[in-house]
């Protein structure tokens, strides 16, 4: 499986980004995705997830009410949609598949694409 995340750059507090992770190689639509981000200094820590077939989200509490999961299986596709955006948001963020169950620990995820960065400052 190939991952390849986009749509991350430099934005202001209070502004929104929208990433993009396209997949290829494997039946995307039969796999739970997820989003991660690692701050410089600091572990790599759970964003949001979202099931197969998009109708179960999860997110990690500093995104909730903030950040938005979703797919398109027909494009292979999945997004993240990032508002309010603040500067502890600065991260490079990874998209990711597992092939099992949902989780949010990053070591039990199978499949990784290479990371976009998010710098939020003013």
């Amino acid at each position: 499986v190939q991952l390849q995340a986009s749509g991350g750059g430099l934005v202001r507090p209070g502004d929104s980004l929208k990433l993009s992770c396209a997949a290829s190689g494997r039946t995307f639509s039969s796999y739970t995705m997820g989003w991660f981000r690692q701050a410089p200094g600091k572990e790599r820590e759970f964003v949001a997830a979202i099931s197969w077939s998009g109708g179960s989200t999860y997110y990690a509490d500093s995104v909730k009410g903030r950040f938005t999961i979703s797919r398109d299986n027909a494009k292979n596709t999945v997004y993240l949609q990032m508002n309010s955006l603040k500067p502890e948001d600065t991260a490079v963020y990874y998209c990711a598949l597992v092939v099992g169950a949902v989780s949010d620990y990053p070591y039990e995820y199978d499949y990784w694409g290479q990371g976009t960065l998010v710098t939020v400052s003013s």
